[in-house]
């Protein structure tokens, strides 16, 4: 398959390039940030984005999406890393509705229109501990009654402190279980963490929290595969944020060689420069055909998803950092400025490369794949 966007896909990154840029430039992100503001997201901007059909890309038509796949998603988070707009759309359009969409019930489906619509938000509890570990889930879920009982604790949950639901992962007996949790049920603690790049977590708590045996999401004991492939669908839009992130560090950096001049000339001139520029456009382009790569392979399904996805991740998260850090130092002094937004698109891609496993943890998941 052609790694270029069709007529329709790039008709869709226009849109929400052009959507972004007129309703949630970087000032956007500033003015929340500088507000202190207690979401740190725009409810109307987020409904705004669901009238334009971006906050159900991926969920079916007839549950008020747009059903389109892994592709377009990818489209619209690489638009969301070029203007860094604090939004859901990860945590409740991406990992939320693809969870709801391939395994929930008719009643727990009844979100995913409301999704669709930005009028409502769920939040995906996956990671406990510092690193992206999915293995090591310790959350238990024990019958109890009609239901289970739920123990344990959970860390950068995106935007948990705005959720409407959670979807909280646990180890019952049986094996990895999903749940659909009300974040105001008794036992449940969420505190709101705003991470470094001003973008929103939260860590949640579990305590003896009673759930009837129609909160969880398929079967019991069968959320490893499902969760399989929606960390991976997470995994190839995060490439895709971090892929939007870091070429507009690039286009900030290559109009900064242009303008500026020192010792009387434009210091773009200077070779050693424009081999930098050079090498960073090239890895910039492997990142993206790699990302588009994994999110095709998605779509098509088949094995090789997985293994796709993970080479994105680790390929953009490096690109991506050499981007920022080459912006940062071609800028010289005023790279390490926060009115220079260089900055905060280096604190951006930091989250971005940590969130659902960094390069070391892909790099793995590659080898052990291969063999090694």
């Amino acid at each position: 398959m052609p790694l270029i966007l069709t007529e329709e896909q790039a008709m869709l990154q226009e849109a929400a390039d052009g959507f972004l840029a007129d309703n949630a430039p970087i000032a956007h992100l500033r003015s929340l940030r500088d507000s202190r503001d207690p979401d740190g997201v725009s409810r109307d901007l987020w409904r705004a984005f669901g009238e334009m059909g971006f906050a159900g890309v991926i969920i079916p038509e007839a549950m008020g999406g747009l059903g389109l796949g892994a592709v377009e998603a990818g489209v619209i988070a690489e638009s969301l890393g070029r203007t860094l707009t604090p939004s859901p759309f990860m945590g409740s359009s991406i990992l939320s509705a693809k969870l709801l969409t391939d395994a929930g019930s008719q009643a727990q489906q009844a979100w995913l229109p409301r999704i669709a619509a930005g009028e409502a938000i769920l939040a995906l509890a996956v990671d406990e501990g510092a690193k992206h570990a999915p293995s090591r889930i310790a959350t238990r879920a024990e019958r109890s009654g009609n239901g289970f009982r739920l123990n344990g604790a959970k860390g950068f949950v995106l935007d948990g402190h705005i959720a409407d639901a959670l979807i909280v992962v646990a180890r019952a007996e049986e094996g990895f279980t999903l749940f659909l949790v009300d974040p105001k049920a008794a036992g449940v603690q969420v505190e709101r963490t705003v991470m470094v790049d001003s973008h929103n977590a939260a860590r949640v708590t579990l305590t003896d929290v009673a759930v009837d045996a129609d909160a969880v999401i398929g079967e019991v004991g069968g959320g490893e595969p499902v969760l399989g492939a929606t960390l991976s669908l997470g995994r190839a839009c995060a490439a895709s944020t971090l892929t939007g992130a870091g070429d507009q560090a690039f286009k900030i950096t290559l109009e900064y060689l242009r303008t500026r001049k020192q010792f009387g000339k434009l210091i773009g001139e200077f070779q050693a420069l424009q081999h930098r520029a050079a090498h960073l456009f090239t890895e910039l382009e492997l990142t993206r055909a790699a990302t588009l790569g994994a999110l095709q392979a998605i779509d098509a399904g088949g094995d090789e998803a997985d293994l796709a996805a993970s080479v994105a991740k680790a390929k953009a998260g490096r690109v991506a950092e050499l981007a920022v850090q080459e912006a940062v130092q071609m800028h010289g002094g005023v790279g390490m400025t926060d009115e220079f937004d260089v900055g905060l698109f280096m604190k951006r891609v930091r989250v971005l490369n940590e969130l659902l496993g960094d390069a070391g943890f892909h790099a793995e998941q590659v080898a052990r794949r291969q063999g090694f």
